[in-house]
């Protein structure tokens, strides 16, 4: 490889016999001819050389490439056998095992239904809301206690404010995955038995106990022996796979029966419980979860800040799983974290506009994001862990998500009631009219704060109250979109107790409503800049301020979507209010640069300039004069907020000036021209009208 700290005396020659070999063409150092007379004689061999080193790197990364690839086709195939959910296969293999399901259901039975008496007695005795924390308690140590499959149906449920109460949802998203360790000669044997190799022939060395423990596996620590490098290999839990179907046999025979017999719930409880089912069993297959990681890594990781680990595929099978080692602090270890130089809260920023990216720019997210996921490495970046459990948000569900901000901000609660149309939180039949004031009474107080200090756990809670009420079907991206959030600012308010997540959104919302073409957004953004025929220059601002924080945000493409629709067949009536609006702006710029000069003149000179008018100009009311130069400061602030941005570019009005090159621009400029020449000559009419009263009036 070339040093780019060449000196003025070294030389480069290009005989036929080299020592360096550079895409078929050999290369030799040499220290002969003043490089400056090489360049000068041979341009097209340096040059030639640079090509080749280019076409060297590029040939090795395709490469690279290549055999990362074939590695995961082995991978796979070692995985061929990993078992995937089907419920007439469980009907098949316990339908002749009575014995054994009727244990496990004693088991469940005697762990649930001591829970649902103790509910039921608590309503007789009318204290369901005064023990609803205790019973809340009780439900999660329960649900530890029957095994891995209930551990995930409680860490489900804490992301559904649809089904259970915010007590039940706060203590259940508490629940750990803390099961005890299984034997380490188990792990060990397992990883021979799917790696089909002796393990020192894998690893020089491994640690002798895991460094931590989950529901489904174990995890240790080792080093490569072909590289030396260090990595985490996980190891799936003996017999989960027989514990785990044995579980949902069971669950899905009640869901049979709640179907069949319970009218009062309309959802198809057995569905809910497939889909469930379906999502445990792709956290099995771990060959599943390095390709999750790959795609999260290719998406994501292009932000210097976020770190995902590698995987190795050659190492890596159904059960067995060996991925890149991270070093790092859990996010949840404050003075850990601290003590590295660290902030938590940068960390957590980083977390958040990580998070937003992934629910509402590619839909592809990490449905399990609690602290032990998430690490702080020594370089300062966040490392995401364990993508066994990955969601994705629908399309048209991204954009509706962020019009649903922009009506809360609004306050326009029926058009927050239809969001939920296109949430897919209700049916189309369903009628919204009842939600909307319960959404006005809970809302209305939320936001007296400004968005900035709305805590977004409260916004939460009061959210799943309302939707507990209602007939409300919360889908399982949005839930965890919730939990997603909640669980970053709960990390932050360790740190700063002021700290609001909505904050540290809201200039993501603000980049995605200037700069975004979706016709939703652009829609959206239309509405929140106008209200009652009237452009709200506040708004603009405020978007341009928060727009700004976001590192992504380009002046060039801000407010270029409703350009290209103002010009378009369907902008008439957009085009009516910009007319309008560019009319009162081009008076407030030219009467308010007229008022600024004449307050510059001295008073006498003012008065012998406008035969003893000293009023000026135009007879304009002091509440007028007062509005003209308002809007006039907030447009020049606006065009200095877009000049002060870091990529600010005069050429990117270049696009607009192209625009008004079209006929319809032109038109539009006609129409303002002649607005504005209406105006003026209104108010001149007016003076001129009102000039011999004035006078009279001073005699």
């Amino acid at each position: 490889m070339m040093s780019s700290s060449f000196t003025a005396n070294h030389h480069i020659m290009v005989p036929s016999c080299a020592d360096a070999a550079f895409g078929g063409r050999r290369v030799k150092l040499r220290l002969s001819v003043p490089r400056a007379a090489l360049v000068e004689a041979r341009p097209q061999q340096v040059a030639a050389i640079r090509d080749d080193v280019t076409g060297a790197r590029a040939l090795q990364v395709s490469r690279d490439r290549a055999d990362d690839m074939q590695a995961e086709a082995r991978a796979m195939a070692r995985s061929a056998g990993a078992s995937v959910y089907t419920p007439e296969f469980l009907a098949t293999k316990y339908g002749s095992s009575p014995i054994k399901v009727l244990r496990r259901a004693l088991q469940i039975f005697k762990g649930l239904g001591s829970f649902a008496l103790k509910v039921w007695l608590d309503q007789l005795n009318g204290e369901l809301d005064r023990k609803m924390r205790l019973r809340a308690i009780e439900l999660r140590q329960t649900f530890t206690r029957l095994g891995p499959t209930f551990v995930k149906i409680g860490q489900g449920l804490s992301t559904r404010p649809d089904l259970c109460p915010p007590d039940y949802l706060e203590e259940l998203s508490e629940l750990q995955d803390a099961l005890p360790t299984f034997p380490d000669a188990q792990a060990f044997s397992c990883i021979e038995r799917e790696l089909g190799r002796p393990l020192d022939t894998i690893y020089s060395s491994i640690s002798a106990s895991p460094i931590a423990a989950a529901s489904l596996g174990q995890v240790y620590k080792a080093q490569l022996k072909y590289s030396g490098q260090d990595v985490a290999v996980k190891v799936q839990r003996p017999g989960i796979e027989e514990a785990i179907g044995l579980d949902f046999y069971l669950i899905r025979g009640v869901g049979i029966l709640i179907n069949r017999y319970v009218d009062i719930i309309s959802s198809d409880v057995v569905a809910l419980i497939d889909e469930f089912a379906r999502r445990v069993y792709q956290e099995l297959n771990y060959v599943q979860e390095g390709q999750n990681a790959r795609r999260f890594k290719k998406l994501y990781a292009d932000k210097q800040d976020v770190l995902v680990p590698d995987i190795f595929w050659d190492y890596t099978s159904g059960k067995v799983l060996t991925m890149e080692w991270v070093e790092g602090v859990k996010l949840n270890e404050q003075e850990a974290i601290e003590r590295q130089g660290l902030k938590v809260l940068d960390l957590v920023n980083t977390g958040i506009q990580c998070s937003l990216r992934q629910l509402l720019e590619y839909g592809y997210f990490h449905a399990d994001p609690h602290p032990g996921n998430l690490l702080a490495t020594p370089e300062g970046k966040l490392a995401f862990l364990d993508f066994g459990m990955m969601s994705e948000t629908p399309e048209e569900a991204r954009f509706a998500i962020i019009g649903h901000v922009v009506h809360m901000v609004n306050r326009d609660y029926e058009a927050m009631a239809r969001d939920y149309y296109a949430l897919d939180f209700l049916s189309p039949d369903v009628d919204v009219s009842p939600i909307v004031p319960a959404l006005r009474n809970f809302f209305d107080d939320a936001l007296n704060s400004t968005v900035s200090e709305l805590n977004f756990k409260t916004l939460v809670d009061g959210l799943g109250a309302v939707l507990y009420q209602y007939p409300f079907n919360v889908p399982a991206y949005y839930a965890l979109i919730l939990r997603s959030l909640t669980v970053l600012e709960g990390l932050a308010l360790y740190a700063d107790p002021k700290f609001k997540v909505l904050a540290a959104s809201y200039p993501y919302f603000a980049k995605r409503l200037l700069t975004d073409p979706n016709p939703y957004l652009r829609d959206a953004l239309i509405e929140l800049l106008f209200k009652d025929g009237k452009f709200r220059w506040g708004r603009l601002e405020n978007l341009l301020v928060q727009g700004k924080k976001d590192r992504d945000f380009s002046a060039k493409d801000a407010l270029q979507p409703v350009l290209k629709l103002l010009l378009g067949p369907d902008g008439k009536e957009l085009r009516d209010l910009v007319i309008k609006e560019a009319i009162r702006v081009s008076e407030a710029i030219i009467l308010g640069s007229v008022i600024e000069s004449f307050n510059s003149v001295p008073g006498p000179v003012r008065t012998f300039m406008f035969n003893g008018n000293a009023s000026g100009p135009f007879t304009i009311s002091a509440a007028e004069q007062q509005s003209l130069m308002e809007l006039r400061a907030q447009v020049i602030k606006i065009w200095g907020l877009l000049q002060s941005s870091e990529n600010f570019d005069p050429n990117l009005l270049q696009p607009i000036l192209q625009v008004l090159q079209e006929p319809e621009a032109r038109s539009i400029g006609g129409r303002v021209v002649g607005g504005i020449s209406q105006r003026f000559a209104a108010r001149l009419l007016q003076q001129v009208l009102r000039a011999p009263e004035t006078t009279t009036s001073a005699a």
